[in-house]
């Protein structure tokens, strides 16, 4: 058993499943959360956590954000699950409790690996690219959609400073889904971006179910464009297509090939019937999205290197609308996403 200890920073759906599962596990492990009725939750009655496979419920240790200022202890390992926009002050709380020699890891969306490394030092960073379908409506109850045995997880450093110390990570990380090192960290979560700029936001401006907005006609077409033109961004900026999700079945000499198949196993794989991505899910509760790390940077990356990208450019405009209140997300919006194709 590791003695390391860990800090889970940001326990929503996807930071609680993974901080009961390595807390099951016996780990030493705290959960740092921005959510007080949360962390009430957790301190009461655990982590709930609801899979296909049956409910388990966790007690852990949880602090309130506010009460990262107390702590005297320092982290061996810190994992990052916080929204991407949220990457750099959430860093700057942690870095003073990170161990001189600790590692901080975003378990996030989003290219987020040059803002961790910036502030924690190119030695002490990891990046990670995470497949998980999870929601959280109620504060300590996590439905898991995808339990450990289908949650996914790759591990890269971006600088010659931290390689090798992967495994220090994976062995931690094993115990909540399967894990892979990978050399080229940045391709690898391009190609996890390709993915979500193509059925993340799209899907939510209808207020749909993934599945159920896949099925609206036209929908499937646009969310493929969506993903291709994110993947011709990726080799335009010099990115590898590499596999994904523990999936082999892709050629690196046909990258819209590679949307197609991707996006097929996030259907069949990864969701069920009512299966709600991040993005929607964050709107249901009046919150901000990741649309402009997510489908924003892929249409700032193709209009840098390639020209416009219409429909990323379509997906970001109605998503801004949707966030500022002019336009409800709504099934018969995707009209207007298909008067971009």
């Amino acid at each position: 058993m590791s003695d390391k200890k860990i800090a889970i920073l940001g326990t929503g759906a996807n930071g609680a499943s993974v901080g009961a599962d390595l807390t099951r596990a016996g780990l030493d492990v705290t959960l740092i959360e921005q959510w007080p009725a949360n962390v009430e939750a957790m301190r009461a009655h655990g982590i709930t956590v609801e899979t296909p496979d049956g409910t388990t419920r966790t007690p852990v240790r949880a602090i309130h954000l506010c009460d990262v200022a107390t702590l005297r202890e320092r982290f061996d390992v810190v994992f990052l699950v916080v929204k991407a926009y949220d990457t750099r002050w959430a860093c700057e709380l942690v870095k003073p409790y990170v161990k001189p020699d600790g590692l901080v890891v975003g378990l996030q969306n989003g290219m987020t690996v040059d803002v961790v490394r910036d502030v924690m030092g190119p030695a002490r960073s990891l990046a990670a690219v995470i497949e998980i379908a999870a929601a959280m409506w109620e504060p300590g109850l996590v439905e898991r959609h995808t339990p450990p045995s289908g949650t996914w997880f790759a591990l890269g450093a971006d600088a010659p400073a931290a390689r090798g110390r992967e495994k220090e990570v994976a062995d931690l990380l094993r115990h909540a889904g399967t894990v892979e090192t990978v050399e080229d960290i940045r391709s690898a979560k391009w190609m996890k971006l390709v993915v979500n700029a193509a059925e993340l936001v799209p899907s939510a401006i209808l207020d749909l179910p993934l599945k159920a907005a896949a099925e609206v006609p036209g929908m499937h077409e646009f969310m493929l464009r969506a993903g291709k033109e994110a993947v011709r961004a990726a080799v335009a900026g010099g990115h590898r297509i590499v596999p994904i999700f523990g999936l082999r079945d892709v050629d690196p000499a046909a990258p819209e090939r590679f949307v197609e198949v991707m996006l097929d196993a996030v259907y069949t794989r990864w969701s069920l019937p009512h299966t709600k991505t991040t993005v929607l899910q964050d709107w249901q509760k009046g919150r901000h999205s990741e649309v402009d790390e997510l489908n924003g940077f892929v249409l700032a990356e193709h209009r840098r290197l390639l020209g416009d990208a219409p429909a990323n450019a379509r997906t970001v405009e109605l998503a801004h609308r949707i966030e500022s209140g002019d336009l409800p997300a709504r099934p018969s919006n995707a009209e207007l996403l298909l008067a971009s194709l």
